[in-house]
C-alpha cells in the first residue's frame, strides 16, 4: 500500500468529512445543532461536530440525538466528555484515489463489462436485501439519497453495487461496495468502483473512501486499483447520555 502524509492537513474537508459534508453538500439533509449536526437516522448513524473539544458541540449533539440513542463520529481524537459511552471503536483507513482513477483517461468500457444501471427509489428493497447479505456498512432506508448508487443485475436480480457517501468539499467518499457471494471473483467490485468514481470525477471532485482496517481483501483491491493510504482513522460508536 502506498502510504501518504498521515497529518491530512492539505485537505481538513476529509480530516472532518462528516462535518464537511453536512455543512455543503448534504447541508439539506442535516439536522444541527449550533455546532453539531447529523443524518437523519434512517439516512446515516453519522454526525459531526465542528470541534470536538468544544463543550457545546457535545451539548448539541446530545440534544439532537436524545438520551441513550446511538450516534457514530469519524476522527474523534480522544474520549468523548462525561456521559457519553464508546461502545465500539473501529479502527479504519482514509484512502484517495490516485488522480487518473476514474478519468476518462482511464479509457473506455472493454468488451464484457457487465451492464451498469442507476439504482432509484424502486430499487431500495432490492439494495437493502443485498446490504443484508454482504454487509458493507451501515445502510438504511434513504441511505439512497447520499448520491448516486449503481448496481449490476443478473437475471434480475441485483447482484452487485456500489455509490456515493460522505461529500465535503471537492470530494466525494465511494461506499456500499457490495457483491453477492454468488458472483465474486469477476470483477464486479472494479468495475463498479471505476463507475462510481467516473461520475465523481466528471463534476471535477476527487473520489475517496474508508474501510475498517481489519477488512485487508478490500483495502489490498483498493490498493490495487490506484487509491493511496491518506490516514488512519476511526469509526467511534458512541451511546448519548441516558438523561
Amino acid at each position: 500500500m502506498t502510504t501518504a502524509p498521515p497529518s491530512g492537513s492539505d485537505d481538513p474537508g476529509l480530516d472532518n468529512p462528516v462535518w464537511a459534508s453536512l455543512g455543503a453538500a448534504h447541508a439539506h439533509l442535516a439536522e444541527l445543532a449550533g455546532p453539531a449536526a447529523r443524518y437523519p437516522a434512517d439516512v446515516s448513524p453519522f454526525a459531526g461536530l465542528a470541534d470536538p473539544a468544544d463543550p457545546a458541540g457535545w451539548a448539541g449533539l446530545a440534544a439532537l440525538a436524545g438520551p441513550a440513542a446511538t450516534v457514530v463520529l469519524v476522527g474523534l481524537p480522544g474520549p468523548p466528555p462525561a456521559g457519553w459511552t464508546t461502545t465500539r471503536p473501529i479502527p479504519g483507513v482514509q484512502m484517495v484515489a490516485a488522480p487518473g482513477f476514474g478519468s476518462p483517461a482511464s479509457g473506455p468500457a472493454r468488451p464484457g463489462d457487465p451492464a451498469v444501471v442507476e439504482l432509484g427509489e424502486a430499487d431500495v428493497p432490492a439494495m437493502l436485501d443485498l446490504v443484508e447479505r454482504t454487509r458493507p456498512g451501515p445502510f438504511g432506508a434513504r441511505t439512497r439519497l447520499l448520491g448516486t448508487y449503481l448496481g449490476i443485475r443478473e437475471q434480475g436480480r441485483l447482484v452487485a453495487m456500489a455509490g456515493e457517501r460522505l461529500h465535503p468539499p471537492g470530494a466525494t467518499e465511494i461506499s456500499a461496495v457490495c457483491t453477492d457471494p454468488s458472483v465474486r471473483g469477476r470483477g464486479y467490485a472494479s468495475h463498479l468502483l471505476r463507475a462510481v468514481a467516473a461520475g465523481i470525477r466528471a463534476r471535477g471532485e476527487t473520489p475517496f473512501l474508508h474501510a475498517a482496517a481489519d477488512n485487508t481483501s478490500a483495502i489490498r483491491l483498493y490498493s490495487a486499483l490506484g487509491f493511496h493510504l491518506r490516514r488512519e482513522t476511526t469509526f467511534t460508536v458512541l451511546q448519548s447520555p441516558s438523561a
